[in-house]
């Protein structure tokens, strides 16, 4: 599985975890589904998005074809997030025996509502954003049951891969999804591989819960410690790499910022160089950290820095996203001048008006921040 660098989105997919679970008490008796089971029937009341016509709704899987089914929620930052991935994948694959099938527990009204609003990160309006897959809800709970509570999985988004075979090749975290779906596709994927290290993965997802708990409750010391523990128990494993990640990420996240944990970012910054979307992820994380009060030190000048020369190289689409969080930052590090400036080279570089009035509100709120510590 691809490593995410950032710890951030690793605890905030743990916190949605936790809230998704608590709508769902009811777990006792659910069969158990791992993988090379086969895969359930598929009882979902509400089909909202269809991939433009292109898919029929499912029920039983087809021997021969390959589906996704993904349990995700509006209210799921990680969910939200993996949405521009999705629309990637089911594009790519979308002649080739693929279907994306993503499966929320809402009401009908909540997930409209949703889609009535525009994505984050890529200012489309979701309604286009998620019209190239299935976006589904099933509000009985019934398709969570006999997935995510079968697979004793803890939260969203969990993605579950249906192979050729109608058996469960997959279970993950859908951003990590390529390498499994390319390989169940072309027929070379190893299954009995995964599963050994899968093992391996829920260990680490049971111990990750609990660093993010402890972290959700501002005891960075005691998440650290647990952190560190774990990764002298991985030694010599992959998933010490992992733990090293999390125990840095960690550090930052409290404020225990010292020459060491500079050290580890600075190389990570190095690592990231040339990867614009990486660096700016990075530098979307560093400034809720600051906004949460954590002190990073020079982190931020030299991240402001990476990002700049990010910035330089970029493609255009990518350009609005990039200025817009080099504003955020620098309005976290007491330069709002330069915080007005980044804005509106934002708005300067937005495709459309529609993206153009959304990265407005930010601007009017830098300048008149601006303008009042100049009184």
């Amino acid at each position: 599985m691809k490593t995410r660098i950032l710890l951030a989105s690793t605890i905030a997919a743990a916190l949605c975890f936790s809230s998704f679970e608590k709508h769902h008490l009811s777990a006792q008796d659910a069969q158990d589904l791992k993988v090379g089971s086969a895969a359930p029937e598929l009882a979902i009341e509400h089909w909202l998005q269809d991939g433009n016509g292109f898919f029929k709704p499912v029920t039983k899987f087809e021997q021969g074809k390959v589906y996704v089914v993904e349990f995700w929620a509006t209210w799921c930052g990680p969910c939200i997030q993996s949405m521009p991935h999705l629309a990637e994948i089911q594009n790519k694959y979308r002649g080739q025996g693929v279907q994306v099938i993503s499966v929320s527990n809402e009401t009908v009204e909540e997930v409209k509502d949703l889609l009535g609003k525009n994505h984050p990160q890529t200012g489309k309006p979701f309604a286009e954003l998620t019209s190239a897959w299935c976006l589904t809800t099933d509000p009985d709970g019934s398709v969570y049951k006999d997935y995510m509570e079968a697979s004793k999985q803890g939260g969203i988004p969990t993605a579950f891969l249906v192979g050729k075979t109608s058996q469960i090749e997959w279970i993950g975290h859908p951003m990590d999804m390529d390498g499994p779906l390319e390989a169940v596709v072309n027929d070379t994927w190893d299954r009995a591989s995964f599963e050994k290290e899968m093992s391996l993965q829920q260990v680490l997802q049971a111990n990750m819960q609990k660093v993010s708990m402890l972290a959700g409750a501002g005891k960075f010391d005691e998440a650290v410690k647990l952190a560190q523990e774990q990764r002298k128990a991985t030694e010599g494993t992959p998933l010490e790499a992992q733990w090293t990640s999390v125990q840095y990420q960690l550090k930052l996240m409290g404020g225990m910022i010292d020459d060491d944990v500079l050290s580890h970012f600075r190389e990570k910054l190095t690592e990231m160089k040339g990867n614009a979307g990486a660096v700016g992820q990075f530098a979307y994380t560093l400034y809720g950290q600051i906004k949460q009060g954590a002190d990073v030190g020079v982190l931020a000048s030299e991240t402001l820095t990476a990002l700049q020369a990010e910035i330089e190289g970029a493609d255009a689409e990518m350009l609005p996203l990039l200025f817009n969080t080099m504003a955020l930052l620098k309005s976290e590090t007491g330069d709002l001048a330069g915080a007005v400036a980044a804005q509106q080279a934002a708005i300067d570089a937005a495709p459309d008006e529609r993206v153009k009035k959304r990265l407005s509100t930010l601007l009017e709120d830098l300048q008149k921040r601006l303008a009042d510590s100049e009184k």
